[in-house]
């Protein structure tokens, strides 16, 4: 070692590994640099030739004809109706875009064409707006009104669609050796939505054999779907297999509602005389209805009428209301009978206060009441009648819905008229005296 400093000795040989990864490092550090001035160079001369370029002209897309679909709002116009989604109305999946191309001014698609003329007007500003990929525009000859028959086959579609109520799958059974019928309800299918916010209902069905009325089952209440399916089993037993053709299988499919009465959907009348009872001794017999709406019985026929007798006692302040008889009632059930019965209201000044009513008389439209009751009269210190009246309502029984009325009469009050009021002031005006006479009833 000298005095000067360390001495620095040559290499002797260089590692080639080292040599290999300085050379390589080389290399990719080149190609990169090579890539960046080539995308600088690129995107330069991109946005030189979109400032010096003429401005081009948006262009009509002929080669895509999108569908037409005009508003629902309009009054007749519209001839593609599109169901609700199972999201909500008027709404569309998370993540999904509808089938129309939106609008250059941002409206909704079902607004898109709402007329030639606004569509126009849309066309117009097209020179105003900045140039946009992919806008497609429908042109004049798109926009054409559907002609009389489209709107003819539409709103006849429209109006099934509307009663269009489902479909209710049942099967049917019968077991000799116990003389048992077994009906199973299976499934409902695209019942309508009778909750309107969530779009769906709470269905259950209920079943009764007419036309006796005396077997009355139901399903369980399914939550919240419009397609339910029960599975359940019904077996109805002392039934001879004679018997059968003369039984009218009677279903009704209900919503639930917990606040107020169920809402009827509509029901299924199913006669055993047309079908095969002899493959139900064999095996399972799989019959699928149409759910009907709920009929208006009532039609052209005239709601019959009704003898009553009525005794004013001035003395003791009481009213003897018989009621007598009944005529000429509309028919109720599928069997072409009713099983009537009929609610008496007192009303003092106009509100109820009292309520008597008769037996229920099965199978009959001419039905024998005979039935009397005493209705006291609150003492106004006149002794009459001014401001009493009789309210009569007919009502046809019902074990599986709501009791159906079938006519009304009003005795005294201002709704009384006609023959009802000349008998109502002949009983005003001959105390203890039972005077009746016949009326008609109405709506």
């Amino acid at each position: 070692m000298s005095q000067d400093g360390p001495e620095i000795k040559a290499l002797d040989r260089v590692n080639p590994s080292t040599v290999i990864a300085l050379c390589l490092a080389g290399a990719v550090f080149g190609v990169c640099m090579v890539a960046a001035t080539c995308f600088c160079y690129r995107r330069r001369r991109a946005a030189n030739g979109k400032r010096q370029g003429p401005e081009q002209p948006l262009a009509f897309h002929s080669h895509r004809r999108p569908t037409a679909v005009k508003s629902p709002a309009g009054a007749s116009s519209h001839y593609l109706k599109k169901s609700p989604s199972p999201t909500g109305p008027g709404r569309s999946p998370p993540g999904m875009s509808g089938h129309n191309t939106p609008s250059p001014t941002g409206n909704m698609p079902g607004a898109l064409e709402a007329g030639v003329n606004s569509h126009m007007d849309q066309v117009s500003q097209v020179n105003h707006l900045p140039v946009q990929k992919d806008i497609v525009f429908t042109t004049e000859t798109e926009l054409q009104s559907p002609n009389r028959e489209e709107v003819e086959t539409n709103e006849k579609n429209t109006a099934q669609s509307a009663s269009y109520l489902g479909q209710l799958v049942f099967k049917l059974r019968y077991k000799t050796d116990k003389n048992a019928l077994i009906v199973s309800v299976v499934r409902c299918r695209d019942l309508p939505a009778k909750d309107p916010n969530l779009g769906s209902s709470d269905p259950y069905v209920k079943l009764q054999l007419l036309p006796d009325k005396q077997h009355k089952v139901k399903t369980r209440v399914l939550r919240k779907t419009r397609n339910p399916v029960y599975d359940e089993d019904f077996t109805f037993y002392g039934l001879n297999f004679n018997q059968l053709p003369g039984i009218t299988l009677h279903f009704v499919v209900l919503s639930f509602d917990r606040y107020s009465r169920d809402d009827i959907i509509g029901e299924v009348f199913c006669a055993l005389n047309t079908v095969d009872l002899s493959q139900a001794e064999k095996q399972q017999t799989a019959l699928c209805r149409e759910i009907q709406p709920r009929s208006l019985k009532i039609k052209s026929q005239g709601r019959g009428e009704l003898l009553v007798s009525l005794c004013w006692q001035p003395a003791a302040t009481r009213l003897t209301v018989v009621v007598l008889k009944a005529r000429n009632l509309p028919k109720m059930d599928v069997t072409g009978l009713a099983d009537p019965y009929v609610k008496i209201y007192l009303l003092y000044n106009g509100q109820r206060i009292a309520k008597k009513k008769t037996h229920v008389k099965k199978r009959t439209l001419s039905p024998v009441f005979n039935e009397s009751f005493v209705f006291d009269i609150p003492a106004n210190g006149e002794g009459s009648l001014e401001q009493v009246s009789l309210e009569f309502l007919l009502l046809d029984w019902d074990r599986v819905t709501k009791n159906e009325v079938i006519g009304r009469l009003d005795l005294g009050g201002s709704k009384c008229t006609g023959s009802a009021l000349h008998h109502w002031n002949e009983v005003c005006n001959s105390p203890r005296r039972q005077i009746a006479d016949w009326h008609k009833l109405r709506e």
